[in-house]
């Protein structure tokens, strides 16, 4: 297994893409200014893309991994990847997801908490109303996890 960094042709990534995010055109407002990595074994099974924010924030804007390879760590190992990578120049890595109780668990697990929620976020940003689980998703709610500098 390995993860490897995307420099060019990230939409080649699409397919992937589009499982986190169900526009283009939201992909499209991150993608190019983002850092995109894939994890390949044996073939790409899961993508992240994180983003600056400033003020020492990383935000994770994108992390799918193929629906037949779920439940197999690849995600959360993207996770631990990007924390080790990142951690000596930034604070905080925040993810923003909707109120799913597929992610917000997972999240969680990987030692995120609770941070703030941006209301109605998936009604004003999307054209179409995204289901997940039989819930329609309608508030963005944002997690942190405390980076240690220097680590």
């Amino acid at each position: 297994m390995k993860i490897l960094k995307v420099e060019t042709n990230k939409k080649k990534y699409i397919d992937l893409l589009l499982l986190a995010d169900e526009e283009e055109k939201m992909i499209d407002k991150y993608l190019e200014r983002g850092e995109m990595y894939i994890l390949d074994d044996n073939g790409v099974k899961a993508e992240c893309v994180v983003t600056d924010e400033g003020n020492g924030i990383l935000e994770i804007k994108n992390i799918a991994t193929l629906p037949n390879w779920h439940k197999q760590g690849y995600g959360k190992k993207l996770i631990e990847f990007i924390i080790k990578k990142y951690s000596k120049n930034y604070l905080v890595i925040q993810v923003g997801t909707g109120d799913s109780p597929t992610t917000i668990p997972f999240y969680e697990k990987c030692g995120f908490k609770k941070s703030h929620i941006i209301k109605d976020f998936f009604i004003k940003n999307y054209d179409k109303p995204i289901i997940e689980n039989g819930v329609q998703l309608v508030d963005m709610i944002y997690l942190k996890k405390i980076l240690k500098r220097g680590e």
